[in-house]
């Protein structure tokens, strides 16, 4: 059954609160759909999502669609959505970079793929390991008040007992005390981990590490800008707290130059910035061989998307730092007939064809710019 048609969508959907990082607040998300369609009409669909246009990375969702429809598609049409991965490969030589338009492609193949053989996606990615993942949560209000409340209110529903705070934005020694005042109030119940989003310098991380580190935060997430690798190492090397490699951690070569260079020692997947379901599982083999913990992250994709994300994890041996799924709890919204299913602290990984989502297809219709 060969590809026929390859269709784009980029849609802002709004969130329910702001959504604060240290380069953007997020209160709509942008995100990036594509559509495969083989000669039978059945299509496989997929996403990925992006965050502040050009302010987190080079891969805005413009850019994104664009090379998808006009150096990506035809190298499609005509193919079969079962040879997915010699498909990825050939696009690699003829395809620079374009590491979120290349893996919202393989999803989507993988998708379909998976959908003509009426399998789970993660049966073609190696096979399931995990029935459920555990899920951290965000708390990005910027309000230490409202960020305790949020986090009990989760505590006591059992969906979350791990919380991630964005601390890059504002004063550093502000927000370290902040973070500190939650540890305080929730730290005998849940883990508690920073995002700095690259905007410390090390002299900066050297004295708001060893506070946070004091003060029993579990793990501090890219301190610094992505090119400081030495610095990233001189702190992985002088705290005991785990330092992870997010922004830095990109293609399979980026991660075996932070394994080498032990600049940090846990590293944050995203099929996104790796390129793709595959290069993710390559991402994670580097890691793992190197003796770093794992962390399965989240660029806040919709349903879709994160159903993407949690099937690849799934196939994936141990999360030392969990995952952080939660995209689809902070949409007012989603684009898919199916949800997801969240319980006792862990998101439940769709056992449904392809990922286990079928699209709405007048919410695509709705929310399309």
């Amino acid at each position: 059954m060969k590809i026929r048609s390859v269709n784009s969508f980029i849609l802002d959907i709004p969130t329910i609160r702001p959504h604060q990082l240290a380069m953007h607040t997020i209160t709509k998300q942008a995100i990036v759909l594509v559509c495969i369609q083989n000669e039978e009409g059945q299509e496989g669909w997929a996403e990925v999502a992006t965050i502040g246009g050009a302010s987190y990375g080079e891969g805005t969702p413009e850019a994104i669609k664009v090379n998808i429809d006009t150096y990506i598609t035809p190298h499609l049409i005509g193919k079969n959505a079962n040879d997915y991965a010699k498909i990825m490969a050939d696009l690699n030589k003829v395809v620079r970079g374009n590491y979120f338009a290349k893996s919202v492609v393989e999803s989507a193949l993988i998708d379909l793929a998976a959908k003509e053989k009426q399998l789970p996606a993660y049966e073609l990615l190696g096979g399931k390991i995990h029935s459920s993942l555990p899920l951290a949560w965000t708390l990005a209000s910027g309000d230490t008040a409202k960020d305790i409340a949020e986090a009990e209110r989760f505590l006591e529903e059992k969906r979350h007992r791990i919380f991630k705070l964005k601390i890059g934005k504002g004063d550093p020694y502000k927000n370290v005390n902040h973070v500190l005042e939650i540890i305080r109030s929730v730290g005998d119940r849940a883990r508690v981990t920073v995002d700095i989003n690259q905007a410390w310098d090390e002299t900066t991380a050297d004295y708001c590490i060893a506070a946070l580190q004091e003060g029993g935060v579990s793990m501090v997430e890219q301190p610094l800008p992505t090119w400081n690798l030495e610095g990233m190492a001189r702190l992985t090397e002088k705290y005991a707290v785990p330092i992870m490699a997010d922004e830095a951690a990109n293609s399979i070569h980026d991660v075996f130059q932070i394994t080498k260079l032990r600049a940090g020692n846990s590293i944050a997947l995203k099929p996104c910035k790796h390129g793709g379901l595959l290069e993710t599982k390559k991402v994670a083999a580097i890691a793992e061989g190197a003796g770093f913990g794992l962390y399965g992250g989240t660029m806040i994709e919709s349903t879709l998307g994160t159903a993407v994300c949690a099937s690849v994890y799934s196939t994936i041996g141990e999360f030392t730092f969990g995952t952080e799924l939660f995209g689809p709890l902070l949409f007012k919204d989603r684009i898919t007939v199916d949800n997801l299913r969240f319980e006792n602290f862990e998101l439940i990984i769709p056992d449904g064809p392809g990922f286990g989502m079928e699209i709405d297809k007048d919410k695509v219709e709705f929310y399309q710019r």
